[in-house]
């Protein structure tokens, strides 16, 4: 049975007091039966392992570098992000995609590097609501998750897979319980023409303005693992009562 993720997702927000803050907050309330990670800002990745040292919170990154070494200004490989104590790396987040042009192929590229580190990749695939009205969301799911996928079943068994709606960040509206479940499924189907590991053991994630109020129904679907979240894992209260959704279930 695969176990319940939920991995809070800064983005470009923190200081040195919040990090530590927040932080300890969380660490002195950290349910048990619920994998739980931060990902926060690079700047602040060595403070956060050393408040997060043994304490069960695992840390992880916001993006990384395809590339293992090199004259890459500005880049940051999978080797230094594995020194800094992180286990997860999320790659293929729909602002990423948007706003630095990245393409599916090179988001297939972080994955493998981060494996190749012996980091566990967060993929986040997802539609725009354009794509949605057009009734394309499961072909360009597909899409994105194509070269993922193309990495083979020892890699892709693990990963993690997050669908974001792109019309669900930062926005306040979720997707509704049946529609985010028709997209897991559709991915659980797409990991088993990989393999039936990949399919058995592959935590798929929800991620697009999910709250404490809508984590419990969204948690209780078979294919729905867990959460990626955003705004409310600034807020320790928020974050903590998702995650305590998440072991009701």
């Amino acid at each position: 049975m695969r176990s319940k993720l939920v991995a809070g997702n800064w983005k470009m927000h923190g200081r040195r007091e919040m990090v530590a803050g927040l932080l300890s907050a969380l660490t002195s309330r950290l349910p048990q039966g619920v994998d739980v990670a931060v990902c926060v800002p690079s700047p602040y990745l060595d403070q956060a392992a050393d408040v997060l040292a043994g304490s069960g919170l695992l840390l992880g990154a916001q993006d990384v570098s395809e590339c293992d070494d090199g004259a890459y200004t500005g880049e940051v490989s999978a080797g230094m992000l594995r020194e800094l104590g992180c286990h997860y790396v999320i790659v293929g987040h729909s602002e990423r995609r948007l706003r630095h042009g990245e393409s599916s192929q090179r988001v297939a590229e972080k994955a493998a590097a981060a494996l190749r580190s012996g980091l566990v990749p967060i993929v986040c695939v997802g539609e725009t609501l354009a794509e949605r009205q057009a009734d394309r969301t499961e072909a360009v799911v597909a899409e994105q998750l194509a070269p993922v996928l193309a990495l083979g079943a020892a890699q892709v068994e693990r990963l993690v897979i997050a669908y974001e709606p792109v019309w669900a960040i930062g926005t306040g509206v979720s997707a509704t319980v049946e529609e985010a479940a028709q997209v897991h499924a559709a991915i659980r189907a797409a990991l088993a023409g990989v393999s039936p590991a990949a399919a058995d053991g592959v935590r798929v994630l929800y991620g697009g303005s999910v709250k404490p109020e809508t984590a419990a129904a969204l948690f209780a679907q078979k294919d729905i693992d867990g959460g990626l979240v955003g705004g409310a894992a600034l807020d320790a209260e928020a974050f903590l009562a998702i995650c305590n959704a998440a072991v009701a279930v």
